[in-house]
């Protein structure tokens, strides 16, 4: 379909707020929403870095009570998002402020909702299954990765299915963002590698994505800048708080691209291997991004040129296939300066383990919709043998 012929949308967060050393305007947030009581979510890593002192100094310096969950768990369970709820519903919280990455952000969003919806995790499930608005939402990223402080989505696990799964609603886009680069520069060099390959290929899957429109192809093309110019930077100085700053700023993007076009192939065929294997979500991208990105190249080789472009590997006097090529030449050599590897394979991975990854990948049709290619069982197969083998 012509994008003449389709409407399309933009939807974000209420108000976002980014620069080195936001995180202060916390107290302009809780002071203008008349704050009192705050549950704030966020994950074991991100506690023992003591990233926390400061948010909670200046909640309890603004007169805000805080009672802090730090246990959310990677890729966290239906289950266990249900237990945190169950001890937590009696309780009432003005907001809830999600800080670390995609787990504790995406269980944030969701726990916020359930305190105004009467049902439980798996009743939402889907998309559009949430009926009210949650309790007031504020995300603090300290990865630069996920995008979720921007996004309609949140994931969780459903262990029985062997399949991570999206609760997809407007009501779950945050009410306020603050993108402080200070909040990251902890992060650890792997995981910095991890999220921030999840951020890129969050925008360019959203720019070859079947819904691709104006509004993600602006966000799409900058963030690929953006990350591919700073994410050595900032994997090999943790310090540097530029690099820091624009890996930040391009998962926001990412993830706004995520909210008016979406993701494809790749996060389809990533699903199982989290699932499964309980790879982390970025991981798993990340080494299938290459081998995705093979496959569907003929389909959209003038969007790789693109791409290519923004990343600075190719001008715009080269080749559509010439570009492409050296797109896909550039994903790997920027997987091997990052030291991404597939953990895959050092397994002994059967067939009948393949066969499990691609029925489990071809139950996640919210994605493979938007791929610009069709994959068949086969195709899906043949492209976990390339990570396996």
């Amino acid at each position: 379909m012509s994008i003449m012929e389709r409407i399309y949308s933009l939807k974000g967060p209420g108000n976002v707020i980014a620069g080195i050393g936001s995180i202060e305007k916390l107290k302009n947030i809780v002071s203008e929403e008349k704050v009192k009581n705050v549950l704030l979510i966020t994950d074991k890593g991100v506690w023992n870095t003591r990233l926390l002192e400061k948010p909670i100094e200046i909640l309890n310096s603004s007169g805000c009570t805080v009672r802090v969950i730090n246990d959310i768990p990677p890729e966290p369970e239906v289950s266990q998002l249900e237990v945190i709820f169950e001890r937590e519903k009696d309780y009432r919280y003005d907001m809830v402020v999600g800080i670390g990455g995609g787990s504790s952000m995406d269980a944030a969003k969701i726990i916020a909702a359930l305190f105004t919806n009467k049902c439980n995790v798996r009743d939402i499930i889907g998309v559009n299954k949430i009926k009210n608005k949650g309790i007031t939402t504020l995300m603090i990223p300290t990865t630069a990765g996920t995008g979720s402080e921007a996004t309609p989505n949140a994931i969780v696990l459903v262990p029985e299915e062997k399949l991570k799964v999206g609760v997809v609603s407007d009501k779950l886009i945050p009410d306020y963002v603050i993108l402080d680069p200070c909040m990251t520069v902890k992060l650890p060099p792997s995981i910095t590698a991890n999220t921030g390959m999840d951020a890129l290929i969050h925008a360019m899957e959203s720019y070859i994505s079947v819904k691709a429109n104006p509004f993600s192809d602006t966000f799409a093309l900058r963030a690929i800048e953006l990350i591919s110019r700073s994410i050595r930077r900032a994997y090999n100085n943790g310090e540097d708080i530029e690099a820091r700053h624009d890996m930040l700023i391009g998962a926001f993007y990412g993830g706004l691209c995520i909210a008016t076009s979406g993701t494809a192939a790749v996060h389809a065929l990533s699903y199982p291997l989290g699932s499964i294997f309980r790879i982390s979500h970025g991981l798993s991208n990340a080494i299938l991004l290459p081998h995705v990105l093979e496959f569907n190249m003929d389909a959209v080789i003038d969007r790789y040129k693109d791409m290519a472009v923004a990343m600075g590997v190719a001008k715009e006097s080269c080749t559509s296939e010439e570009s492409a090529r050296k797109l896909i030449e550039e994903i790997n050599m920027l997987l091997k300066d990052l030291n991404i590897e597939s953990p895959l394979k050092e397994k002994d991975i059967s067939e009948e383990y393949i066969e499990e990854m691609a029925e489990c990948a071809l139950k996640v049709t919210r994605l493979l919709e938007n791929n610009p290619k069709r994959l068949s069982k086969d195709d899906i197969k043949a492209i976990y043998k390339k990570i396996v083998e």
